[in-house]
């Protein structure tokens, strides 16, 4: 589990790369798993709408608001340290409710290249690769 922010998954990609390295039978038998805490909540009185996306958010925002800007609350988690523990249970360590993405390897040897050029020394491949998919990253800047 880590912040839902950019330096949260930066921090996931160093956990992942611990456990491909030393690791790997955990994630090839099925029991790695990422939790996703969300990254808003979205208030207007006791209605709560937690929301994982930015497109959540402006949805959440457009239903309690009534297609106003007004009459809502939008709180932004920096962290995981900004949720009470009632908030971090309900929405990322129950059960019932939690949302976890499992990890899989479909090509090993693919995920090595990855893992040793993100991971790695020469800067210029890991540059190529941020530039070329930059656009799918989920930046909160």
């Amino acid at each position: 589990m880590t912040d839902a922010d950019v330096d949260g998954s930066h921090i996931a990609c160093l956990i992942l790369t611990f456990f491909f390295r030393y690791m790997f039978d955990l994630i090839k038998n099925g029991y790695v798993y990422l939790a996703t805490p969300p990254l808003y909540l979205v208030k207007k009185g006791k209605e709560e709408v937690y929301c994982w996306t930015e497109e959540q958010r402006e949805e959440a925002a457009l239903r309690l608001g009534k297609g106003s800007d007004k009459g809502y609350t939008v709180q932004r988690y920096k962290g995981l340290g900004e949720m009470s523990d009632v908030q971090l249970w309900e929405t990322t360590m129950d059960p019932s409710r939690r949302r976890l993405r499992k990890i899989t390897i479909d090509n090993a040897a693919a995920a090595e290249r990855t893992f040793s050029m993100l991971m790695g020394d020469d800067v210029p491949p890991r540059r190529q690769f941020i530039e070329e998919n930059a656009h799918y990253a989920n930046i909160d800047a």
